[in-house]
Formats: C-alpha cells, structure tokens, sequence
C-alpha cells in the first residue's frame, strides 16, 4: 500500500568552489544536519561568483523537500 505524506519545502543557496553539482551537494549535506527526513532537491537557480576574470565560486539556489512527521 502507498505512503500518504505531506512535505515540507525550505529554499537555501549551496555554494562551491568546484562545480555546480558540489555545490548543490553541499547545500543538501548542509541541510540534513538540522532537518530530518530529507528526500528530494530541486535546482531553481545557477550562479556564481567573479573574481580576476575567473570563476571563484558556484552558487545554486535549491528547494529542499522533507517529510513532516506524524
């Protein structure tokens, strides 16, 4: 039989100085050191960060979903 849950939805900026994908990774390892039940992410922006004509930093704004609890 299929869960019935209801979901939470918070909005956070990951950051990086390697690549996009680290960054949102470090957005949701981040997250789940104060929220519980974590199960999904989506990527709503990319961005980064200029410096000496480089890239010095990938942002990625991400909504983070989590089950509320009983």
């Amino acid at each position: 039989m299929a869960e019935n849950n209801t979901y939470k939805m918070v909005e956070l900026v990951g950051t990086s100085g390697k690549s996009f994908a680290d960054a949102a990774s470090q957005g949701v390892k981040r997250a789940s050191k104060t929220l519980r039940n974590l199960d999904w992410f989506e990527v709503i922006e990319m961005r980064g960060r200029i410096q000496s004509g480089k890239v010095a930093q990938y942002q990625v704004k991400i909504k983070v979903g989590f089950r509320l609890e009983d």
